[in-house]
C-alpha cells in the first residue's frame, strides 16, 4: 500500500460499516462489543470513535441514518465503502474506482483537443452525448464565421471595440469623435444601439471597461491629452482628466477594485488614478505603448517604446523584465488566467507568449501587419482561440495550438483595426474597420463557406 497506515485505515472503515449495520439491525450489544473490542483498540481516529458511540442513543433507523449521514445497510453504502477501500490499493492490485469512465473521459478530452472548431462547453453528461465509434469533429457551422450584422452608425473609421466583462454590452470608438454603447441580444447574437457618447475631439482609439461593467474609460490617439470616464448605464461623465496639454493618454487599464485605474502614453506619462481622475502615483520616464493591470491590484504590465514588456509594481515602486521583441509592440492583451500574452507586433503579426516562463510560444501566420495599431484578442470556450484584424481587410482566427489560421473572415473593404470576442457568448465575434462598419460574426447554419474561407 502507498500509505504506511493504509491497513489500519481500511480496517477502521470496515469496522465502522459493521458497527452501523449492527445498530440498524438492533443488535446493540454486538455493536457495543465492536466499538469496545475492535474499533477502540485500533487507536485510530479517536474523535470519530466518540462520534460513533453517540449513535448508540438513536431510537430508530431513520434517526441513525440522518445523524450518521449514512445510506443504511445495503448495496449503496457498501459500494461507497468499496470505493474508499480501493483508494488505498495500488492499481496493480485493484483498479481505481470508475477507471473505465475516467479512460473514456480522457478519450473525449483528446478528441475535443484535436477538433479545431470545438467551441462549446460540455458538462458531466458529455460522455453520454458523444460517441467513440468515430472521431469527434465539431460542425464548423457553429463557429463564428458568418456576418450576422453590418452596422454603419459611425461616419468615419472605427478604431476600437470591446465587450463588457459581463458580455451584455459592446462599446465601439471611432475617428468620428464618438463612442457608441450597444446592448447585446443574446438570443440572436446581434447588437442594438443603446447610447452615444460625444465630444472626443481627437477621436477614440482605445476603450477599457471596468470589471463590474459599469464604467468605460475612453482614450484618444497620440495627439490627445484627455481621458474620459463615462458611466455606461446613465450616460454621464464620471470624470475628464488632462494633467497637461503635453500629455498623451492613449491606453488605460482598471484595477480589480473598480475604484482605480492606470493610464499612460508614448510621451512618458504613466499614472495611477482614482475614479475621480486624481493622480495617486506617477512613474517617471516610461513611454507606454499599451498596458494591462493584473488582478493582484498592484502589478501593471506595460509595453514601452523599447519593444519590450515590463512589470511595474506601484506598491513598492519596483519593476522587472517580462519579455523582449525585435519590433515595436503595438498592442497586447493577457489571458484571463494571466499566464499568456497576445502581442500585435509591427511588421511581424501576432505572437503568443507565456509570460510566467517568459517564452515565445507561437507566431501566428497569415495576417498582414505593418505599422498600424491592430488589436487582437483571446476568445471562445476556455480562450482556446485567437482572433486579429489585418491590413488585408480580413479577420483571422487561429486555434492557440496551431500557427496557421483555421478561418479567414471576409467582408470588410479596408483595414480591420480591432476584433473582440464576447466573453460570455463564445459564438459571438465583432470586428471594426477603416471602412466605417462594425461587423458581428456568428454561427453559419446555412453554409460551410459563405463569408469565410477555411485555410
Amino acid at each position: 500500500m502507498e500509505c504506511p497506515q493504509g491497513a489500519k485505515k481500511m480496517r477502521f472503515l470496515i469496522l465502522e460499516q459493521k458497527f452501523l449495520e449492527l445498530l440498524e439491525d438492533g443488535s446493540i450489544i454486538e455493536a457495543l462489543d465492536c466499538l469496545r473490542k475492535e474499533l477502540t483498540p485500533l487507536k485510530y481516529n479517536t474523535d470519530r470513535v466518540h462520534v460513533l458511540s453517540g449513535f448508540l442513543m438513536c431510537s430508530n433507523k431513520d434517526e441513525l441514518r440522518e445523524k450518521a449521514s449514512w445510506a443504511g445497510k445495503g448495496p449503496e453504502s457498501r459500494g461507497k465503502l468499496m470505493e474508499q477501500l480501493q483508494s488505498f490499493l495500488p492499481a496493480s492490485v485493484m483498479l481505481p474506482p470508475r477507471r473505465l469512465y475516467t479512460l473514456l473521459g480522457q478519450a473525449v478530452d483528446l478528441q475535443k483537443t484535436r477538433c479545431p472548431f470545438h467551441n462549446t462547453r460540455l458538462g458531466e453528461e458529455s460522455l453520454q452525448n458523444m460517441s467513440l465509434l468515430f472521431d469527434h469533429v465539431c460542425n464548423r457551422n457553429q463557429f463564428p464565421s458568418k456576418t450576422h450584422q453590418v452596422l454603419h452608425d459611425h461616419c468615419d473609421e472605427v478604431w476600437y471595440c470591446k465587450f463588457s466583462p459581463d458580455g451584455t454590452k459592446l462599446a465601439t470608438g471611432s475617428k468620428d469623435m464618438t463612442v457608441i454603447v450597444w446592448d447585446v441580444i443574446k438570443e440572436t447574437l446581434e447588437i442594438k444601439r443603446k447610447k452615444t457618447f460625444e465630444g472626443h475631439a481627437f477621436g477614440v482609439s482605445f476603450l477599457a471597461w471596468s470589471p463590474d461593467s459599469r464604467y468605460l474609460i475612453v482614450c484618444g490617439p497620440e495627439d490627445s491629452s484627455e481621458l474620459w470616464v463615462w458611466n455606461a448605464e446613465t450616460g454621464e461623465v464620471k470624470t475628464k482628466m488632462s494633467q497637461s496639454p503635453e500629455d498623451c493618454l492613449t491606453s488605460a487599464s482598471w484595477n480589480s477594485d473598480c475604484r482605480r485605474f492606470v493610464t499612460g502614453g508614448t510621451r512618458g506619462q504613466f499614472y495611477q488614478c482614482d475614479l475621480d481622475g486624481n493622480v495617486l502615483d506617477t512613474w517617471e520616464g516610461v513611454r507606454v505603448q499599451c498596458l494591462c493591470m493584473k488582478k493582484d491590484g498592484k502589478t501593471v504590465l506595460a509595453a514601452d517604446t523599447h519593444h519590450r514588456i515590463r512589470a511595474y509594481n506601484f506598491d513598492d515602486l519596483t519593476d522587472q523584465h517580462v519579455l523582449q521583441e525585435d519590433h515595436s509592440i503595438m498592442s497586447f492583451t493577457i489571458s484571463s488566467n494571466e499566464r499568456q500574452a497576445l502581442l500585435s507586433v509591427a511588421y511581424q503579426g501576432v505572437h503568443l507568449w507565456d509570460i510566467k516562463d517568459k517564452l515565445l510560444i507561437r507566431k501566428f501566420q497569415g495576417v498582414t501587419h505593418g505599422f498600424y495599431t491592430i488589436h487582437s484578442c483571446f476568445g471562445g470556450v476556455d480562450e482556446k482561440f485567437v482572433a486579429s484584424g489585418s491590413e488585408d481587410n480580413n479577420v483571422y482566427v487561429w486555434h492557440t495550438k496551431k500557427e496557421l489560421p483555421i478561418a479567414v473572415l471576409q467582408g470588410h473593404t479596408r483595414t480591420v483595426n480591432c476584433v473582440a470576442w464576447n466573453p460570455i457568448l463564445p459564438n459571438m465575434l465583432v470586428s471594426v474597420s477603416d471602412d466605417t462598419t462594425i461587423r458581428v460574426w456568428g454561427p453559419d447554419e446555412s453554409s460551410d463557406t459563405d463569408g469565410s474561407t477555411e485555410v
